[in-house]
């Protein structure tokens, strides 16, 4: 009998001093505290969100202290809008707003501040993708100024970009920042990478990328055989403050394919992010206490 007890003791103190007992605290941890309600908005063109939202959802419900919904419209046009926007109050049940929408030619001035208006008051935003190429008009081809009638969703952004170059593995290398502590350097699948036509001086870069382009090919004119590549390098990830409040943005130019969206290390880089803008991530770029899986 007492062989059999100090069996148990031994093993139950070996519990205590094994991964599974730092899952088990975890789990009681995440327990005490609320979720982060993270509200993801996607649709719109060239993108298959039907699938990509169902990446983003469980990854981060996998990933993070997070209850996650999604607001999906079918739209695959440019030209996407979203019934939520229409409330003055559309994100006030949220701790997070993830814009995954590609709606660039929807330029309604009203509509587009009611999704500012959000941010502005304090609810943070992780912009994905195509989020960067939305809600634009004017001569977005250039810099817009400081207050221009079309520079609040850049503003918001922190990074104004206009197009992007051919889809072709992209070298992401990270910065010093909490963001990127503990993360690799990784090379995507195929990807695109979005230009910058301005970084704002409110942002910090959290990840450069790197890719090999292709001379584009010129109408009715055949491909060059001997052309040479040339690489092309832009910020990837950034983060940026908006507004009185200083509401904390986080944005990603990657995610065009289903391939990098349902990368962990993507995956991992969004809910960095997402902690990041919630003030949820320690300075060891680990959540804080009761927000980790």
């Amino acid at each position: 009998m007492r062989f059999s007890f100090m069996r148990l003791m031994i093993l139950v103190s070996l519990c205590f001093m094994t991964p599974c007992y730092r899952c088990f605290k975890q789990t009681v941890e995440a327990a005490a505290v609320e979720p982060l309600k993270v509200l993801i908005v996607a649709g719109g063109c060239c993108h298959d969100y039907a699938t990509q939202t169902k990446l983003l959802k469980n990854g981060i419900e996998e990933r993070i202290n997070a209850s996650v919904e999604v607001i999906y419209n079918p739209d695959t046009s440019t030209e996407a809008r979203f019934k939520i926007y229409e409330s003055d109050g559309w994100a006030r049940d949220f701790d997070v707003v993830i814009h995954d929408e590609c709606s660039a030619n929807v330029s309604e001035r009203p509509y587009v501040d009611r999704i500012l208006n959000a941010h502005r008051n304090g609810v943070p935003a992780v912009n994905l993708h195509c989020a960067m190429h939305s809600y634009r008009w004017g001569n977005f081809q250039e810099p817009v100024a400081d207050g221009a009638d079309n520079s609040g969703w850049y503003e918001m952004i922190g990074i104004q970009s206009s197009r992007h170059g051919p889809q072709s593995p992209i070298d992401v290398t990270y910065s010093d920042h909490v963001i990127a502590n503990g993360l690799s350097s990784w090379e995507t699948l195929n990807e695109e990478l979005y230009n910058n036509v301005r970084v704002y001086d409110s942002s910090n870069i959290v990840a450069s990328g790197r890719q090999m382009q292709m001379p584009k090919k010129k109408k009715n004119k055949p491909v060059n055989p001997d052309a040479k590549p040339t690489e092309a390098e832009a910020v990837v990830a950034w983060t940026n403050e908006f507004g009185p409040k200083k509401t904390r943005i986080f944005s990603t130019s990657l995610g065009h394919n289903n391939d990098t969206v349902g990368d962990d290390r993507y995956l991992n880089l969004i809910c960095r992010g997402l902690l990041w803008s919630t003030h949820k991530l320690t300075d060891s770029g680990k959540p804080v206490s009761g927000y980790g899986k």
